[in-house]
């Protein structure tokens, strides 16, 4: 059985970092998913792909996927650069383009 470890992004509605500093652990797909013909759903018979495990390291959660015998797949986030900016800086006398308004 085949899982994933990684830690979530900030999604777009949020400006902050929150919920994004756990790791989670989600079981990948074992079966396709199929359209029911009467209402057009999408439905899946893989009740494990409403499973999310939440960790606060990730060698927690290898540990917990080794322990079971999960196969896993870690994906490390990638370093975020915060460049610091200011207002004052539109301003500068040195700016390279034209300030337009």
């Amino acid at each position: 059985m085949q899982v994933r470890i990684y830690q979530p992004s900030k999604t777009a509605m949020q400006s902050g970092r929150a919920n994004t500093q756990r790791w989670v652990l989600e079981f990948e797909p074992e079966a396709a998913r199929q359209v029911e013909p009467l209402m057009g759903w999408t439905s899946s018979r893989d009740t494990k792909g409403q499973v999310r495990l939440r960790f606060d390291s990730s060698e927690e959660a290898v540990a917990f996927a080794r322990s079971h015998g999960f196969m896993y797949t870690l994906e490390t986030p990638r370093e975020k650069v915060f460049r610091p900016k200011a207002y004052a800086d539109n301003f500068r006398s040195d700016r390279l383009g034209r300030w337009t308004h």
